[in-house]
């Protein structure tokens, strides 16, 4: 993948916020799942970078975490052990995210904000597609404790997926408020 000089300054930036974003408003405590706001701001990226930049975004993040950063949710908060977290496989999720609400927008020839908050409903189903059963493989398998996937539906999906969709909705008119005014200023 070739980038200019400016596709990687915006990669470089939402990689930067979405590395604040990981540290900011971590909830929930002792549970396998927190709650953050790093889906919202995975959910921009994609939206104003577009699904390749978007998610390219997003891998520089989980790399920097993986090289050791402490950008992530829990212990040890960064390093390759991480992938042996339960909820690490929502970090490739995020991955999916990006780029899939930046090809659902991408495809757009209207600029109703119903189709932003839908592209960020597509972009939190990715998300789950990729996190949900990671969970259930590492903890059935890896750590040989009993769990069922409608288990770890009701750990890793449940407790958040009302809160996602709040974040999404408001990603969706975000998204639309600063795509309309980037393509007012032709710097789209």
């Amino acid at each position: 993948m070739k980038l200019s000089v400016r596709d990687m300054t915006r990669v470089a930036l939402f990689s930067s916020l979405i590395c604040i974003a990981s540290l900011l408003l971590k909830f929930g405590g002792d549970v396998v799942v927190p709650f953050s706001v790093l889906p919202f701001m995975v959910m921009l990226a994609g939206a104003i970078l577009g699904p390749r930049l978007g998610a390219t975004s997003v891998a520089v993040y989980v790399l920097i975490g993986l090289l050791g950063a402490p950008v992530f949710a829990k212990p040890p908060f960064g390093g390759l052990t991480y992938i042996f977290q339960p909820s690490f496989g929502f970090l490739p999720g995020f991955i999916l995210m990006a780029y899939a609400v930046g090809k659902v927008i991408s495809g757009f020839d209207s600029v109703r904000v119903l189709k932003y908050i839908g592209a960020m409903l597509v972009g939190i189903i990715a998300m789950y597609l990729i996190g949900i059963p990671y969970l259930y493989i590492l903890v059935k398998f890896y750590f040989g404790k009993p769990m069922t996937m409608w288990s770890a539906i009701q750990v890793g999906l449940i407790p958040f997926i009302a809160l996602d969709i709040v974040k999404g909705f408001f990603a969706g008119i975000i998204a639309k408020v600063i795509l309309g005014r980037l393509a007012r200023q032709g710097i789209l």
